[in-house]
């Protein structure tokens, strides 16, 4: 059942002229400039790697040295943590001032409960600075209930050298010519895929793409409205991933891998042990964090197309992250969103590889050759699908993730994949 709360009172008022408390009030002819209210925001965000958290840091204490009345408090959680965590906060009607979004149907749950400010008007003299695609997550309804920070897509990102030494000439275009890439890399002794099966939502990047390129965007979207999606072609989805999983082409131990970690499934590919992963924008900063990275060896490539299927290679699947503000943030929360939005600062964020460009006028930033290949393939993009687990309400994206979890393990069945989402969204 939703958890409706009631929005919180309003923020304290600005400062004439400024963006902080209002003013405590001197005796008549004092000199002495008021005192602010003391406010401590709380910030939690997912970069757990340098640069991106570094940086992150530094942002924090420039605001703090600008608003001396304000101590940033910053919570750093990994992507799988951070969701249990947010669940936990948000269950008792509170959310932090500022934190990490993908948008979708789990922040349309949380402005359905009054759990995040509506950005329309605070966030007015930014809103237009953005680009059209990366606002769109974050629109319910017509209002701004988040800011982007940073957008992207899934794809497979390679090793140049061992794709050579399999005798693999050019990334595979198609799910058959894909296949047999993995054939050939195996009979090279090289382990094709890294997976973090532990972590569970890199296994889902697999069947939502298979479902796109199989059923097409608008049978997507379709499932989404009906809560069905028994559909053959979803099945069929489940049936491509099977084949691929009955190939056994993880690294040994994939079941409990996670993602960054030093033995996980970036630092697989990074160090040379596995010949690519499916994952987003962030990988080469993920990679060169958590292993050796492999400069110019990386490589990048859209999923394949399915023969025969109703979707394009050209539609993208992916998102990227946001900010959204708490119900009852301070109004200090809005002005921080506006200070780390400043192009300049975005501008450092994407010459550091953790995020492409959002803010209109930044694309020049992008400077790393596979990055580039992202920015290309998400300018000619005829479509865009947001990831699954966030797109659609939180517990049948837990159970897309869990379901194909376990359909890679061979422990369901595609045709019990698709009953067990269909029965999931249909409870909702």
């Amino acid at each position: 059942m939703r958890r409706h709360v009631v929005a919180a009172a309003a923020a304290s008022l600005l400062l004439a002229g400024c963006g902080g408390a209002a003013d405590t009030q001197q005796p008549a002819g004092s000199q002495q400039p008021a005192a602010k209210e003391k406010v401590t925001l709380e910030w939690w965000h997912i970069l757990t790697s340098d640069p991106g958290k570094g940086i992150y840091a530094k942002w924090a204490k420039d605001f703090e040295a600008a608003h001396p009345n304000v101590t940033v408090k910053i919570t750093v959680l990994e992507n799988e943590s951070f969701k249990s965590k947010m669940a936990t906060q948000t269950a008792s009607g509170k959310a932090p001032s500022v934190f990490t979004t993908w948008g979708g149907g789990v922040l349309r749950q949380q402005a359905e409960a009054g759990l995040v400010k509506d950005l329309t008007a605070d966030a007015a003299p930014i809103l237009p600075t953005f680009s059209t695609a990366a606002m769109a997550a974050y629109q319910i309804d017509g209002k701004a209930y988040a800011i982007p920070t940073d957008i992207g897509m899934v794809g497979f990102w390679y090793n140049k050298k061992l794709f050579a030494k399999a005798g693999v000439s050019e990334p595979p275009a198609t799910w058959s010519a894909y296949l047999d890439a993995v054939k050939k890399l195996k009979a090279a002794g090289v382990t094709p895929i890294a997976l973090a099966g532990k972590e569970k939502w890199p296994g889902h990047y697999y069947w939502a793409y298979l479902a796109m390129r199989v059923a097409g965007l608008d049978a997507l979207k379709q499932a989404a409205e009906t809560k069905d999606f028994t559909g053959p072609d979803f099945v069929a989805a489940g049936t491509h991933l099977k084949a691929l999983a009955d190939l056994q082409p993880f690294q040994t131990g994939f079941q409990n891998a996670s993602y960054s970690t030093p033995s996980g499934q970036a630092a697989a590919v990074s160090n040379g042990k596995a010949a690519m992963e499916l994952m987003g924008q962030w990988a080469p900063d993920v990679q060169k964090s958590s292993g050796k990275g492999l400069g110019e060896d990386l490589g990048f490539f859209p999923f394949p197309a399915v023969e025969g299927g109703k979707g394009a290679i050209t539609d993208a699947f992916g998102g990227g992250q946001g900010f959204a503000v708490g119900a009852d943030a301070p109004a200090e929360a809005v002005e921080f969103l506006k200070f780390i939005s400043d192009p300049a600062r975005h501008r450092e964020a994407i010459t550091n590889a953790f995020a492409l460009p959002v803010i209109k006028g930044t694309e020049d930033a992008v400077t790393n050759p596979a990055l580039k290949l992202v920015v290309e393939n998400l300018t000619g993009a005829s479509g865009f699908q947001l990831y699954l687990d966030q797109a659609y309400p939180p517990a049948v994206g837990q159970e897309v993730n869990d379901s194909v979890a376990q359909l890679i393990v061979g422990g369901k069945t595609p045709e019990e994949v698709v009953k067990s989402i269909t029965e999931t969204a249909k409870s909702e």
